[in-house]
């Protein structure tokens, strides 16, 4: 037993008393409201995800509860599936999920690995072994989180060796549930195709949890959240311009949510200091903190659509 988890358990046995337990004791204790409220803080929206958060840490206390009692006789199956489009906190929400599991003790570590398909699959015969061994190697004690994990199964190609990967990858998931615990993340529609193929992977995972796209204004919210971090705001006619890229960036091809936000903020950022060098006057902390909406209407999400709105085809 580690340091941590005898510190638990030495909790656990105080908020026992008299044949009852109190779980409300357990969860203070256990410090997991910290790491939910730090989500809360740190993702705008997400109330679907953010309650099945809490479901699985209000279950995983009452599975301890049971423990003291003695009902549960092996721990529960833990492995996940995080499914949605890119951009809406799967790594995020990953990395706070192994805090959440090592305060409450089912991994001895609480770290995150994240890995795709080229960290896992090897490239000729003999490869992949060594290659996904290693991987598991440095997950055991946390979460291995592995993104587009469909792209692990190739059938259209027999030569492929990510089947290899998986299989041990399976055995790992059986043999080693107490000791870490795998999340596979990527596309809702491909990751049900992929365990249509994998029954035995879909068989291994307790829990589904979708992460939905971004509302309009709550991108405008993460947009001004990331902002803040990075010490800046929008003007008057920069918050206008924002809300108008939203609009016509959601309806764009290959639109990543938060990633996507992310993005044109950095790319305004840098048109904001070209437009500063070219003024002729020192400017002070305001100017260097703010982004106007030239520096988002420079943007090829508004010159595309208003080339195309006058009938340019150039």
């Amino acid at each position: 037993m580690s340091a941590d988890q005898t510190i638990l358990a030495a909790r656990e046995s105080s908020a026992l008393t008299e044949g009852t337990i109190d779980l409300q004791a357990l969860l203070r204790e256990s410090d997991v409201q910290s790491v939910l409220d730090q989500l809360d803080r740190e993702l705008i929206g997400l109330a679907p995800v953010k309650r099945r958060l809490r479901e699985i840490a209000a279950f995983l206390l009452v599975s301890r509860a049971r423990k003291q009692f003695g009902l549960e006789v092996s721990p529960p199956s833990l492995h996940m599936c995080f499914s949605g489009n890119p951009g809406t906190g799967k790594t995020t929400v990953a990395t706070r999920m192994a805090d959440i599991l090592h305060r409450l003790g089912y991994v001895r570590k609480g770290h995150l690995v994240s890995v795709t398909r080229d960290d896992l699959v090897g490239q000729y015969i003999g490869h992949t072994a060594p290659k996904t061994k290693e991987i598991l190697k440095r997950a055991m004690g946390g979460v291995l989180f592995i993104d587009e994990a469909y792209y692990l199964y190739r059938p259209e190609n027999e030569r492929d060796y990510g089947q290899e990967a998986i299989e041990i990858l399976l055995q790992a998931m059986e043999n080693h549930r107490d000791d870490f615990v795998v999340i596979l993340a990527g596309y809702k529609d491909r990751m049900e195709t992929f365990f249509r193929a994998n029954a035995g992977m879909a068989s291994r995972i307790a829990h589904h949890i979708e992460f939905p796209d971004y509302s309009e204004d709550e991108l405008m919210q993460i947009a001004q959240l990331m902002l803040a971090q990075m010490n800046y705001r929008l003007d008057a006619s920069g918050e206008q311009a924002m809300r108008e890229y939203i609009e016509r960036r959601v309806r764009r091809p290959n639109f990543a949510n938060a990633r996507s936000i992310r993005n044109a903020l950095d790319r305004a950022r840098l048109r904001q200091a070209n437009r500063l060098f070219a003024l002729p006057q020192a400017v002070d902390q305001v100017a260097l903190s703010t982004l106007s909406a030239a520096d988002l209407h420079a943007s090829r999400v508004f010159q595309e659509l208003d080339a195309v709105s006058h009938g340019e085809t150039t």
